[in-house]
């Protein structure tokens, strides 16, 4: 255990308290190997009060508890020979453990897999499952990076997820947090300068990765992501807001990591994939290490979010003002990536983001929701209380057929009505009201009332986040769900329409049309009120593969689509 600043250090079992001796470093052993599979213990340092490990495997009685011995090697794996589909290829549907079924653990979880593979998808992606305070939250506010969270099941519950996956042929991807700690059981700093107060983060302190004794502190982070993918079998990582590490080291945590993971890719025989999500919009994250970038798998891409929902619903508050033109944003995000790559962002004051150039578009993820977009909204709606049925089966089109890694998010698949706010279960009196507080005030500013803010703290509103899976059965939910799986068969039986080559975007601000081109495949889509017929380039000739619209009819090298939808069209 690496404790640099401590004096004594204990190893606390039941009533016993074992001496540790300094082995150098800051680092302490006990004398032998005395920790077994469900030990319960803890440490002391200088005599204090007992407190987890931060390491520990396990914190069967929340984040102040103690902690207790997992042996990851007494696990009994049933996935020999797995191996997780190409990103290119593939669809990650993100999920949160605690909203996805009404059980909201990992077993309960299982019972849904199925329906996710009916869909189509090939990734799952699992928000945090780290333990942080309480019994429900985000998970973004997690202490014990290494032990999965209590009240979803506990290590062997989320080994019995993997393993249940990988059995019908989905991968799993965790997202971690590595840019900040939770306020509520954090004991890091009682143990080593995991923070540093040379910069400051709007959670405070910054994480250490570049002040004296960053060296183990990036080991902490970097082991983390080793463990997850090694001793639970996961396919890959989602690393939260990349943007808020400060690291000016010569080599970026993020390009320590992605090494390590390719040694342990090697190591382990089976793909291992790191996502970063940040608003950078710089291509170095994913670029190869050989091209002088980090070597990241794929990365978030927030422009052609932000664009597309511009586009759809005419929201322009926020961060938003940046794509209000909306459709000509829409088309530089479809073929740029990046809508900001070098220019001006009023919403910023200043010019932001760098060309992609040649990078392949399956680097980069493209989504109409996810848990930010929706539950950073006071009342967390989701798209399907914003936009119409129709709107929302053009906007399924332009994920899914894009030229990008289509994510989804929990119950968008059938528009689902349930909204995604903000929860959380903090313990402490004092800071569980000024997450409350904080949060009304947060949208007072924007004009909302006191009393329309959903409070975090109040048990309603995670329970008024569950999927209500019941609704898939009726309309207008069940067309929704048979379009998406459609597309989602379409695109993955068709190699055109996976991601990878850059789209070139052609429209019609007046008359809102868009057609997206890539090699092979178009993608139309009518963004009007009025039927419209849409120039095609004439490389056909195109046969309509899968429209939203019966009345989706070909007219020489233009395609006559009805108000608000879409046709994709490939070579006859």
């Amino acid at each position: 255990m690496w404790a640099p600043a401590a004096g004594q250090v204990e190893l606390l079992l039941g009533d016993d308290r074992l001496a540790m001796r300094s082995v150098g470093g800051g680092w302490w052993e006990s004398g032998s190997e005395i920790l077994e599979d469900g030990t319960d213990y803890a440490f002391a340092l200088d005599g204090a009060e007992p407190l987890p490990d931060p390491r520990s495997p396990w914190q069967p009685e929340g984040v102040h508890g103690r902690s207790r011995w997992v042996d990851h090697e007494r696990s009994d794996w049933s996935d020999a020979g797995w191996s997780s589909p190409d990103l290119a290829s593939g669809v990650i549907y993100e999920l949160h453990i605690g909203t996805f079924t009404p059980g909201g653990t990992f077993d309960s979880a299982i019972e849904r897999l199925d329906d996710v593979v009916a869909l189509g998808a090939s990734h799952l992606e699992l928000m945090p499952v780290n333990e942080f305070p309480g019994d429900r939250g985000w998970g973004y506010d997690g202490v014990d990076l290494f032990a999965p969270h209590h009240a979803y099941g506990g290590p062997d519950g989320l080994k019995r997820l993997v393993e249940a996956a990988h059995a019908r042929g989905l991968a799993v991807l965790l997202d971690v947090v590595y840019n900040h700690f939770g306020p509520d059981g954090n004991y890091l700093p009682r143990f080593g300068p995991y923070l540093t107060e040379r910069y400051h983060t709007p959670w405070g302190a910054a994480v250490n990765l570049d002040d004296a004794g960053s060296d183990e502190v990036r080991r902490f982070f970097v082991d983390n992501a080793l463990m997850w993918l090694r001793d639970y079998h996961l396919d890959g990582l989602r690393i939260d807001a990349v943007h808020a590490f400060v690291d000016l080291s010569a080599t970026h945590l993020l390009e320590q990591l992605a090494r390590e993971v390719d040694a342990l890719e090697r190591e382990v025989g089976r793909p291992l994939v790191l996502i970063a999500e940040s608003d950078l919009n710089d291509p170095r994250i994913v670029r190869p290490r050989e091209e002088h970038g980090y070597g990241i798998d794929a990365a978030w891409s927030d422009d052609f979010h932000h664009a597309l929902h511009v586009t759809l619903t005419g929201e322009t508050g926020g961060y938003y003002v940046d794509f209000a033109a909306g459709l000509p944003e829409l088309a530089r995000a479809l073929e740029d990536v990046y809508a900001y790559a070098g220019r001006h962002s009023p919403f910023r004051g200043r010019v932001h983001g760098r060309a992609v150039e040649d990078l392949p578009r399956s680097r980069f993820l493209g989504y109409l929701q996810n848990h930010d977009q929706i539950g950073n909204r006071a009342l967390g709606e989701r798209s399907g209380a914003l936009m119409s049925g129709d709107a929302l089966k053009v906007a399924a089109a332009l994920v899914l057929l894009g030229p990008f890694v289509p994510m989804l998010f929990q119950g968008e698949e059938w528009g689902a009505s349930t909204p995604f706010q903000y929860f959380t279960d903090h313990q402490d009196p004092a800071l569980a009201k000024a997450v409350s507080v904080g949060r009304t005030h947060e949208f007072e500013s924007f004009g909302w009332a006191a009393d329309q803010v959903p409070d975090p703290q109040d048990v309603v509103t995670f329970e008024r986040s569950r999927l209500d899976w019941s609704e898939r059965e009726r309309e207008p939910h069940a067309s929704l769900l048979q379009w998406h799986r459609s597309l989602i068969r379409l695109r993955r039986s068709t190699p055109a329409l996976w991601a990878g080559p850059p789209a070139r975007a052609t429209f019609d601000e007046e008359a809102r049309w868009l057609v997206v081109a890539r090699p092979g495949s178009r993608l139309a889509c009518n963004l009007s009120g009025e039927g419209r017929l849409i120039p095609l380039d004439g490389a056909g000739p195109w046969r309509v593969a899968l429209a939203s619209s019966e009345v989706t009819v070909m007219e020489g090298e233009s395609v006559r689509l009805p108000p608000m939808s879409a046709a994709v069209l490939l070579l006859s």
